[in-house]
């Protein structure tokens, strides 16, 4: 599994201690470094069968910024998946990607792995 991150984001440093506590291993993505790519976010989408606006990090600055809330109700998915391709501080963290499995946010990632 990787677990896409940002390294100063407190839910994702709590996610991380959460997971080495219960010895989960996991390769770590810095997402602001390696923004996740047009593919790997429409693969990821389509996986999980969630909401696209899942994928945004609706509480950062960059979405508020540039008034996404607003915007994503005229934009196609196609449009949107292109625009969090763009810069990784619109996507919504910690990201788990497995074989099988694409969980957002701390919530789902440990009651998945840690029954």
């Amino acid at each position: 599994m990787f677990l896409l991150c940002y390294p100063k984001c407190s839910t994702c440093q709590a996610t991380k201690r959460t997971l080495d506590e219960n010895k989960i291993e996991y390769q770590e993505r810095n997402v602001k470094e390696e923004n996740p790519t047009y593919e790997e976010i429409k693969k990821w989408w389509e996986q999980s069968k969630l909401p696209l606006k899942r994928f945004f990090n609706t509480s950062g600055q960059q979405y508020k910024s540039m008034q996404l809330k607003d915007k994503l109700i005229n934009m196609s998915e196609e449009e949107q998946i292109r625009l969090l391709a763009t810069d990784g501080m619109l996507v919504k963290r910690p990201i788990a990607v497995d074989k099988e499995h694409v969980l957002i946010g701390k919530k789902d990632i440990l009651s998945y792995y840690i029954p």
